[in-house]
């Protein structure tokens, strides 16, 4: 029987993995630049924010903010046809749009409330954002490698982060590190498939992202880090390589299978049952110096270490 994955309420943060099956060296520069650009078009479709990334050899990290989907407003016709182009092609776009009008002149407000919710209730929610990265990628790989079954080692794990400066920004430094860690680059920013260089090279959604982070900074000196990169940048570089220097050859996974950052009281919210903190810490103690690992050292063989 599956384990019910621990949910946040409100505002939640996600770190997300997920391995190639057999663990297959599966990921060129192709599948790369495909993989992350159907993420970003997930991104903007689903309305969920990726705070970083890095797709490696054989697996991939996303830590993903999934919004208050209590507080989210509904989805209306705008919206939706505005979202479905992120995605789909304008064929499909069009194909919603009439039975849209169709709706509409029937008279039928409950035939089109129903067309609305059955995209509604998509949005904003990390495991159909998971789910429908994995299926695309896979079908776009079986049809271009002419090959069929599954591709990914097992469901994605998921680990929830607190909504903290602290935290956030410790789990991000783990994801943007992969590469570093692995001895593939000396540099985070010399590895383009990471969100720490995708926003050096100037991506707005890689810069966005990491700026949202810093939202929840206890620092109260009006930026705009989401919008303002240059704010943005000096504060999560040296985050990045001097506070993400931590040492440990495990995966955030085996350290904080619970969560990450969450103090004594966490909770799970409907979706599951109650979470009474065995095996966290509070992010508010001094951060451990096992929490992931050192980019000094080789703790890994390259491409396969478990993070």
């Amino acid at each position: 029987m599956r384990q019910a994955r621990i949910r946040g309420e409100g505002l939640s943060y996600y770190h997300c993995l997920s391995r190639v099956v057999d663990r297959r060296f599966i990921f060129g520069d192709e599948e790369r630049e495909f993989i992350v650009a159907l993420m970003r078009m997930l991104e903007a479709f689903l309305g969920l924010r990726v705070v970083t990334y890095a797709v490696m050899s054989n697996h991939f990290h996303l830590l993903i903010e999934e919004p208050d989907r209590d507080q989210l407003p509904p989805l209306d016709r705008a919206t939706l046809l505005r979202r479905l182009g992120f995605l789909y092609d304008s064929f499909t776009v069009e194909s919603v749009r009439q039975e849209l009008d169709r709706a509409v002149a029937s008279g039928n407000s409950a035939w089109e409330a129903e067309i609305l919710a059955r995209y509604e209730r998509r949005m904003g929610d990390v495991s159909i954002f998971m789910k429908e990265l994995k299926q695309r990628f896979t079908q776009w790989y079986n049809r271009r490698m002419g090959r069929k079954g599954t591709l990914w080692e097992e469901r994605f794990k998921s680990l929830l982060v607190e909504a903290d400066e602290k935290a956030l920004m410790t789990v991000a430094a783990y994801i943007d590190l992969n590469a570093v860690r692995a001895g593939m680059v000396d540099r985070v920013e010399d590895y383009r498939w990471c969100g720490y260089a995708s926003a050096v090279a100037g991506n707005r959604w890689a810069r966005e992202g990491l700026g949202r982070i810093l939202r929840h900074s206890p620092r109260v000196s009006g930026e705009d880090w989401e919008r303002d990169w240059e704010a943005t940048a000096p504060v999560y570089r040296l985050w990045l390589y001097d506070q993400g220097r931590i040492h440990g050859d495990r995966s955030i996974f085996d350290k904080f299978p619970l969560g990450f950052g969450l103090g004594p009281g966490s909770h799970r919210n409907s979706r599951g049952p109650e979470f009474t903190g065995t095996g966290q810490f509070s992010i508010n103690s001094r951060l451990p110096n096992t929490v992931h690992a050192c980019i000094n050292g080789r703790h890994h063989e390259k491409c396969t270490h478990p993070g």
